[in-house]
């Protein structure tokens, strides 16, 4: 089964570096097609350095290679999944844990769950979905009110005005998360500001460094990053011993404190929320605002449902099941943008995929920015199209590959609804346009962002143009 996190690692030595910490193994050849190590030391480091990214080396290697391919990191061999089918066939062993999760605090020098074994990890896991859906519940008008007051800044905008989505959304996001997670003293703009350096000086050094050890190498860097991560640290500790006292149960650090987890292990879960649920959340609506300001046709019937569902009213929790077109908008917005484009996991036990084993210990990554955009499983595959997601094989793929359904990491479940009180607040008023000439780029980085701020204009939905 597939489950993993849905979140992509564009640089290969924090996914192997996390789990060759954890899971230490030897030298072992597995016989798949792929590439031999360009360096006995480094394996094929380098090339993936000149291909530009983990992703983009990914793209070239089942090209060349197949669905099944092999490739080196150090001494140690990588197999990468690269179709449907034959993520379809392969089973992951390691189905209790969130292998985004360990391998992000691993980097961060967190132990992973709760230090007692499997069931302990089971546990706090579904402590902290749970965490994640009472804050939700209990905060929807706060979403609700933030989306409104974006919405009303760009209507006071002239049309002729160029909105940075990458700035604005980000705001919009680092509020939401800040305020449904962690309470009240972030509805402060100097909290705000505060966050969101240690926040970006930290995932920044997540995002890159690590391929080439220079994170290393830099101890201006390495000190900048590690008085963020001590500011960040103090900061969240601080809301939860606040948060303590307050013996409040409406937000995700205070279904937490609820548990038998320590203040320690309370902040460390805040810290993964507030460093990943940012992110994703910013980037879904970045790239659904910029496909949508590419095509009037989605608009429109995007506004057409919205307006049967919900007519004159806000959206609620309970209507956003109704909303299927919105639905199937997002599904095509993360498959387009390849929103989280590498998953990985460790293979704990021997197993087999076609006609190739995979011997244990070996590092399985799931090429999901590839199969998003494989011609075989989507047609016209660099095309928006939500209209793809009424087949029922198009949804059945998206679900496999655990962007839909019971498998979807926590983070990105919080993203969407995010993303559906926003586009169900903003499509009913304005109308979306994309600036002529503009070419959104990806980086396809731990989530897929772009190269460059996204401007769109936007108008009165009451206008006739």
């Amino acid at each position: 089964m597939l489950d993993f996190a849905i979140f992509a690692v564009t640089f290969v030595i924090i996914l192997v570096g996390a789990v060759l910490y954890l899971y230490p193994s030897s030298r072992r050849a597995s016989g798949i097609p792929g590439l031999y190590p360009t360096d006995e030391k480094d394996g094929n480091l380098q090339d993936i350095v000149n291909k530009g990214g983990l992703h983009e080396f990914l793209v070239d290697l089942h090209q060349e290679f197949g669905s099944v391919a092999s490739f080196w990191f150090g001494r140690r061999p990588v197999v990468s999944l690269g179709s449907v089918k034959q993520l379809q066939q392969h089973i992951n062993p390691n189905h209790t844990t969130d292998s985004f999760e360990t391998m992000l605090k691993s980097l961060l020098g967190y132990p992973p769950g709760m230090g007692g074994g499997p069931n302990e990890s089971v546990v706090r896991k579904k402590l902290y979905e749970g965490a994640i859906n009472i804050s939700l519940k209990s905060n929807f008008p706060v979403m609700l009110k933030l989306a409104e007051e974006l919405v009303g800044k760009w209507k006071s905008f002239p049309e002729a005005q160029h909105i940075p989505l990458c700035a604005h959304l980000l705001g919009l996001s680092l509020k939401t998360v800040t305020q449904l997670g962690l309470g009240e003293r972030f509805k402060d703009d100097a909290q705000i500001i505060a966050f969101r350096k240690s926040h970006d000086a930290i995932w920044s050094e997540i995002g890159k460094g690590y391929m080439d050890g220079s994170l290393e190498k830099s101890s201006s860097r390495k000190a900048h990053y590690e008085k963020a991560l001590s500011e960040m640290e103090s900061m969240l500790l601080s809301v939860v011993k606040e948060r303590r006292a307050q013996k409040k149960q409406t937000l995700f650090v205070d279904a937490l404190l609820q548990s038998s987890l320590s203040e320690r292990q309370v902040m460390e879960d805040c810290m993964v929320f507030t460093l990943a649920g940012c992110v994703i959340t910013a980037n879904l609506c970045i790239w659904a605002l910029h496909f949508l300001s590419t095509s009037k046709e989605v608009q429109d019937k995007l506004c057409q449902e919205l307006e049967d569902v919900l007519g004159t009213d806000p959206v609620s929790l309970d209507k956003i099941p109704q909303l299927r077109y919105c639905q199937q908008v997002l599904n095509e917005t993360v498959r387009t943008a390849k929103l989280t484009p590498i998953a990985a996991c460790l293979q704990e036990v021997e197993g087999k995929v076609d006609q190739h084993v995979i011997p244990k210990e070996t590092l399985v990554i799931y090429a999901l920015g590839v199969v998003l955009q494989d011609a075989d499983t989507w047609s016209a595959p660099y095309r928006f199209d939500p209209d793809r997601f009424e087949e029922e094989s198009a949804r059945k793929s998206f679900c496999l590959l655990g962007f839909s359904g019971n498998q979807t990491c926590p983070e990105l479940r919080f993203a969407y609804t995010v993303a559906t009180v926003l586009l169900s607040t903003l499509m009913r008023q304005l109308k979306l346009h994309q600036l002529k000439d503009q070419v959104a780029e990806v980086r396809s980085e731990l989530v897929s962002t772009p190269k460059d701020e996204t401007w769109i204009t936007v108008k009165n939905r009451k206008s006739r143009t």
